[in-house]
């Protein structure tokens, strides 16, 4: 998800291109930013979706690009409802028919290459809209936001 949120950014001129690095990642060229406020927030929201997605919370992550005035341009949806719970003290767990590293990382793969490919079949943002973004966590239904603990959490939450 961390890679994706990068990606769209990048390939969504949301900043300027000269703000990332070209990178690569499960053996594809990815771009990351260099900013380290914006990496720092990232890097939060991805950890906030982990600890809820830990505890069998999380319904969807979803990056919402937005106009200067919030005005939802775009959404780039992660759903995550068909995730395996996997008790915490028995991470080795086996899962019959489940997915092998390879051919997941080959899923990954694939998936950054079509998203890097996002432009030609989305069209350029109004460049006079000045487009930010929010990262939004969508929670299953009676599941309220548990993993921050009392912290703010860089995540808008929607029940």
């Amino acid at each position: 998800v961390e890679v994706a949120i990068h990606t769209i950014l990048y390939v969504r001129q949301i900043y300027p291109a000269d703000l990332f690095v070209r990178r690569k990642k499960y053996d594809t060229p990815v771009w990351q930013s260099r900013h380290p406020a914006l990496n720092e927030y990232i890097s939060g929201a991805v950890k906030a979706i982990a600890d809820e997605l830990a505890l069998g919370n999380v319904d969807k992550a979803v990056v919402v690009i937005k106009s200067k005035h919030d005005v939802p341009l775009e959404r780039f949806i992660f759903a995550m409802q068909n995730m395996i719970r996997v008790e915490s003290f028995n991470k080795d767990t086996s899962v019959e028919g489940a997915v092998t590293v390879g051919t997941l990382g080959q899923y990954f793969r694939s998936f950054m290459v079509k998203l890097s490919m996002v432009e030609a079949q989305l069209g350029h943002l109004p460049i006079d809209d000045e487009p930010t973004f929010a990262i939004v966590l969508e929670l299953q239904d009676n599941k309220a936001p548990t993993a921050s603990h009392g912290k703010v959490s860089p995540l808008k939450t929607l029940r």
